[in-house]
């Protein structure tokens, strides 16, 4: 029931309408120019889209954000991360490119949990191939993403090397396929990028199979319109199959610091976050510093739940993009400015 009444929470927290309030942010605003809908793949005949954000202040190009929206890949679009993506446009100078993926219940509840994680590479490729056409620098990308995007943002940061543009995700290397391959193909040695900022990530998607994700306990399945099933396909189990599992988890997948280098990493999360709770996000911290990655910051956001960077409002917690989510931005918008 505990399972029941966290997910219940989370939607209520992703199912929110348009805020109305507004304050002054903490630096001036400037003009921004949106493309909206970019068709940048079509896996398996489903079109994914992205909306890019550009900056009008006049530079020859802006380092590049590129944002995986949140929803226990169950739920959601692009749109609940249309507020948060115009403002670090509009308060930053950032290209930001806010990216559709193939959910599990999407082409009649038959994508797998790998699918999306070569949706999210997908959609780097096609910004290192294309984002100079829109004002962006292509050798200067920081991935971010809330929740499930927090999880997505996590393996492209940490897990560019397991590319394979045949991608078998088995046993004994389990490539992800990107779900666009440049002209010019996957860069030897995969795909890096120089910063991540997760939010609120999913870091343990074998221990969150065990505790009830696949079951109808969990209520995405049901506002996702989905069956519940296993998120690798009906013929594994997180009980029989769990290195296939820890294959897509990103608190297993730590390689020592001699060994891979990892992107710097900012981790935000709310001190009131019962789902992906502050404990959870400082379990893999830690993994990560005791593997000798050390450029991490960490930034709890006292008194929030999850879920605080959507747009819009929620009535029934009383959370608000204006309250909740603008101070984070602000404070993600500080990081970035120290580093870029």
């Amino acid at each position: 029931m505990r399972l029941l009444s966290l997910l219940l929470i989370t939607c209520l927290l992703h199912c929110q309408t348009p805020g109305t309030t507004a304050t002054a942010p903490a630096s001036p605003p400037h003009e921004v120019t949106k493309a909206t809908d970019i068709s940048w793949a079509s896996p398996r005949g489903f079109d994914l889209t992205m909306d890019v954000y550009t900056p009008q202040t006049d530079r020859k190009s802006y380092p590049v954000i590129v944002m995986y929206h949140g929803g226990g890949w169950l739920i959601n679009t692009k749109s609940i991360m249309d507020e948060p993506a115009a403002y670090l446009a509009r308060h930053g100078e950032y290209v930001v490119c806010n990216v559709n993926y193939r959910l599990l219940g999407d082409l009649d509840n038959s994508v797998t949990m790998d699918e999306i994680v070569g949706d999210a590479f997908g959609g780097l490729l096609w910004v290192k191939e294309h984002i100079a056409e829109y004002g962006g620098d292509p050798d200067r990308i920081i991935v971010t993403g809330d929740s499930a995007g927090g999880h997505l943002a996590a393996m492209v940061a940490t897990q560019g090397h397991r590319l394979s543009a045949t991608g078998e995700f088995a046993a004994p290397n389990y490539s992800f396929r990107p779900s666009y391959l440049p002209a010019s193909g996957i860069p030897d040695g995969g795909v890096q990028v120089q910063a991540a900022i997760l939010s609120y990530g999913a870091f343990d998607q074998l221990g969150s199979a065990l505790g009830g994700f696949e079951t109808a306990g969990n209520v995405f399945w049901q506002m996702g319109g989905a069956e519940p099933r296993g998120i690798l396909g009906d013929d594994y189990t997180p009980t029989d199959d769990a290195e296939r599992y820890r294959m897509v988890s990103p608190l297993y997948l730590i390689e020592p610091a001699a060994t891979r280098d990892y992107p710097p990493m900012l981790l935000t999360v709310g001190s009131e976050d019962d789902l992906t709770t502050p404990a959870s996000i400082r379990t893999y911290i830690d993994k990560l510093e005791a593997a000798g990655h050390d450029d991490l910051q960490y930034w709890v956001h006292e008194g929030r739940p999850h879920a605080f960077l959507d747009s819009g409002r929620n009535e029934f917690l009383g959370t608000e993009f204006t309250r909740d989510a603008v101070p984070a931005l602000d404070y993600m918008l500080a990081y970035l400015n120290e580093r870029f």
